[in-house]
């Protein structure tokens, strides 16, 4: 009974790989070590006390192990930290008995820092330190909360920033602005009108009225993911190579433009893959990059003004198009046909990509999956037509 007591105390975590861990704890070893060096040095060559603080380490736990953490921020750090040591100092000032004023000071940090929105857990114990830290911190004064406390957390925020950028996390963790809609209308992008949203959410967090210490964009990550997860595991045996269109209609580069628009009009296609040497796709040409390269809006008449843009695209004239090579776009999304139709909705939904394009190893060109091709897929015979 007691075992399964323990259990229940023990936190999860979740499952954390050994590079991970092993990423986190070179990461604090170098960022405690360069902190303390340069401390050392400063306080050396200025004759003050700018020596390594405990509660440095804290802080190192959440800027190398969860940098993605709201309190692991760089207003948090530096904010926090700083905070607390005034409010600290503050009080070893104005309280005689130790006790009164460590306790004061505990509880003055944390209300400093959720008024400056600067959270930092370490930052309580920075506030202990300016109480307790002894005769040397406390004739310092406001010395050791701008320049120890600052120094510190500044070196170790600067170690945070290059180390957790280059072993692959991102450090800040910026909240990121809403994707815009690719239609440049005010509806939001079609995978935000089902499900939940991230006003949802924000309402959610609010209703709890504790702090939740995950960022609400990472919050919306996970169930986003959870969610294809569970597309995945209902459509998951639905591949993009067993719905491509495999007799898929292409361009070489370097074909006159008027071919290109005639196999377009032929075939009712939006989008014709652009084929290079060796039969790899180099690009994709759409009907929407000819009509911006005909200027249809300038002109109005469409008809007219294909019949002009071919006619002089025949010329070789240096300032206007006349191959495939010259006005096709980029390749945009592609993958392999092994991959899970679900892992396409997104691309195809919230982005202005018509087709995916479906290539071996080499890059050359297996299929095409389009828009309608996933629908099919997806709901089989109920958008049949009846």
């Amino acid at each position: 009974m007691s075992l399964s007591i323990l259990r229940e105390l023990i936190p999860d975590l979740g499952p954390i790989s050994a590079a991970e861990r092993l990423r986190a704890c070179i990461g604090a070893l170098i960022g405690i070590l360069i902190t303390g060096t340069v401390a050392k040095i400063a306080s050396s060559s200025l004759n003050e006390i700018l020596l390594l603080i405990a509660p440095m380490g804290a802080s190192a736990v959440l800027l190398f192990t969860v940098p993605a953490s709201p309190l692991a921020q760089p207003w948090s750090i530096l904010g926090g930290n700083v905070a607390s040591a005034v409010v600290g100092v503050i009080c070893a000032k104005l309280i005689g008995d130790p006790l009164i004023a460590a306790a004061v000071a505990g509880g003055g940090a944390i209300a400093a820092m959720l008024l400056l929105r600067c959270l930092h857990p370490p930052g309580g114990a920075v506030a202990l330190t300016a109480v307790l830290g002894g005769p040397s911190i406390q004739a310092a004064g406001f010395g050791f909360a701008f320049w120890t406390v600052g120094l510190n957390s500044l070196l170790l925020l600067l170690a945070a920033l290059a180390f957790n950028n280059l072993t692959g996390r991102r450090y800040p963790h910026l909240r990121k602005e809403p994707s815009e809609n690719p239609h440049r209308t005010s509806d939001p992008l079609p995978l935000s009108r089902v499900g939940l949203t991230t006003e949802d959410l924000d309402q959610a967090r609010q209703q709890l009225d504790h702090l939740v210490d995950v960022d609400l964009e990472d919050l919306e990550a996970v169930l986003r993911q959870a969610e294809r997860n569970a597309h995945r595991r209902r459509f998951g045996t639905v591949r993009c190579g067993e719905i491509m269109s495999r007799d898929v209609v292409t361009i070489p580069q370097d074909a006159p433009l008027h071919e290109a628009w005639d196999l377009l009009c032929r075939h009712h296609l939006r989008v014709l893959p652009v084929i290079g040497t060796e039969r790899r796709v180099v690009g994709l040409l759409t009907q929407e990059g000819f009509l911006k390269h005909v200027g249809w809006s300038r002109y109005g008449d469409l008809r007219l003004n294909l019949r002009w843009f071919f006619k002089a695209s025949r010329r070789p004239l240096i300032h206007r198009p006349h191959i495939v090579a010259q006005i096709m776009e980029k390749i945009g999304v592609s993958t392999g046909p092994e991959t899970p139709i679900v892992d396409m909705v997104p691309y195809l939904s919230d982005t202005t990509n018509a087709v995916v394009l479906i290539l071996d190893q080499t890059e050359q060109l297996l299929g095409i999956v389009g828009q309608s091709d996933i629908i099919a897929a997806l709901y089989g015979d109920s958008v049949a037509s009846p």
